[in-house]
């Protein structure tokens, strides 16, 4: 008798596979982490190797390891990073080049030059997207722009694109199902969000063939059987979606006004909007959270584009910490950063300032400024980025959002977590589970097989593991934010400078 759901959850820095039991529990867990690639500044590749090779091995050694047949499992959910677009041959498999990531700045000049031409306005009304390197879709327009051969392959039908969700289903099923949801669909600025198709108009406003793309399903309902020798039979793929949809399902952001924010390589916060689409007038997105036969969620989206890879960067590039759980003790060690602001915009910012030109910058800093106060200031800058997608969020929405559902690896950190709700001045709920990106795609994978009956029996597994509530006052809050603010107006639009 199938007695669990294995989610997949292909990151930006990781792959990860999990194992959850019918209370939503996990029962066991296996990540593998695989290299970053940067060409140039402002443009991150993957390999799409690295991407399933990592993806399989974890998925294969948490059976192993968890001693679970796969006889035992009842179907698949799937969650990925969302944008990163891949290109591989129809008859091969075989990737033509190297992913480009999300956070790859690469087509900019291609962005710039449909704001110039006057279509903003119209691919928001279209998408609920702004004009940004961030999609799929100006991704694949740099790309056929560089080799007119492989726009040619494309138009001939011998090249297929998929985001990262697309590409694994394809190599789960052995090539058999080109597909994506339509989470990740709504994110590569190709999607009608209204009419809830490929929009005719944008690919041909971005000269892309029609034949690359994907079938576009539901998120959750079986889609998709894995090829058998994969895992020695065939399983079912009955749940897709993007992280940011897929931790906000994990999050039982059911209803509308519910929120929840995402502390991984980025920062996302989305916010349940119901079954009919608003656009932003605050700098935030309008995007699909996902559908499950004919009832469809919209949602309210700020992208923060460098969140924990902040945190990486000090490890990895400054190496002034040896692992990122030693920032808690860093940052509570001093009472403050001395003054110091970092704004983390290696890749320009997001939500809601949306600058490509935008990059990194650290300023108040002197002779007293220490290693600790830099690390503060890191931290620090993940809970200002929220701070500002929160208050476009509750000018677009009309809601004072009185408390927030926090999860990813970051929110391990309580210093981190306290800050968060001083400088929002709102409640910060933290889940038990904390892995909600994979238990989202477990639940949809688990609805679509029947394995649970309905939302209504996912809302009682949601449990709280702590709550942070303000302690310092809105004036405290207020002066310090006003220091943020001051510190990105200097970041805008560097590279033009």
């Amino acid at each position: 008798m199938a007695e669990y759901i294995l989610a997949l959850d292909q990151g930006t820095t990781s792959s990860r596979a999990i194992l959850f039991d019918h209370d939503g529990r996990i029962v066991g867990k296996e990540q593998q982490e695989f290299p970053q690639i940067y060409p140039q500044p402002g443009h991150v590749e993957h390999r799409p190797e690295d991407i399933w090779n990592s993806q399989f091995d974890v998925a294969l050694n948490v059976l192993k390891r968890s001693r679970i047949p796969a006889e035992k499992i009842a179907a698949i959910g799937i969650t990925n990073q969302r944008e990163t677009t891949i290109l591989w041959e129809k008859e091969t498999g075989k990737p033509v080049g190297n992913a480009i990531v999300w956070q790859s700045r690469i087509s900019s000049g291609i962005c710039q030059r449909l704001e110039n031409a006057g279509y903003e306005q119209r691919i928001r009304e279209l998408t609920g997207l702004v004009i940004d390197p961030y999609f799929s879709g100006t991704k694949l327009t740099w790309l056929f722009e560089q080799s007119p051969d492989l726009r040619r392959r494309a138009q001939n039908g011998e090249i297929l694109f998929g985001t990262v969700d697309s590409y694994l289903v394809w190599k789960l099923t052995g090539g058999k199902r080109h597909i994506t949801d339509i989470s990740n669909a709504s994110r590569t600025m190709l999607f009608d969000i209204h009419q809830q198709k490929w929009s005719p108009e944008l690919l041909e406003m971005l000269g892309i063939p029609e034949q690359i793309l994907p079938e576009v399903v539901d998120s959750s309902g079986v889609v998709a059987q894995t090829d058998p020798a994969l895992f020695g039979r065939a399983i079912p793929i009955s749940g897709i979606a993007g992280d940011q949809q897929a931790a906000t399902f994990g999050q039982i952001c059911f209803e509308p006004g519910m929120a929840k924010n995402t502390y991984g390589t980025g920062c996302f916060m989305l916010m349940n909007i119901g079954s009919q689409p608003r656009l932003s007038n605050n700098g935030l997105l309008t995007t699909i959270g996902w559908r499950i036969g004919s009832e469809i969620v919209y949602c309210l989206e700020g992208a923060i584009f460098i969140a924990g890879a902040a945190i990486q960067w000090l490890r990895d590039g400054l190496q002034v910490i040896a692992h990122a759980s030693e920032t808690e003790e860093l940052a509570a060690s001093v009472p403050d950063t001395d003054g110091v602001y970092f704004v983390p915009a290696f890749v320009g910012l997001g939500a809601p300032y949306w600058d490509a030109e935008a990059r990194g910058l650290a300023i108040g800093l002197t002779r007293g400024t220490t290693r600790e106060h830099f690390v503060r200031a890191a931290l620090e800058s993940i809970a200002y980025q929220t701070r500002d997608v929160l208050d476009a969020m509750n000018r677009d929405s009309g809601i004072r959002l009185e408390r927030l559902r926090v999860d990813g690896g970051a929110t391990s950190n309580n210093f981190l977590m306290q800050f968060q709700a001083d400088i929002l001045q709102t409640e910060v709920y933290r889940p038990v589970i904390q892995e909600t990106t994979a238990l989202g795609a477990a639940y949809l994978a688990g609805l679509g097989v029947g394995f649970w009956n309905d939302q209504n029996e996912l809302s009682h597994k949601w449990a709280l593991d702590q709550a942070f509530r303000p302690a310092c006052s809105v004036d405290q809050s207020e002066k310090k934010y006003a220091g943020w603010r001051r510190a990105v107006e200097r970041s805008l639009q560097w590279e033009q400078s």
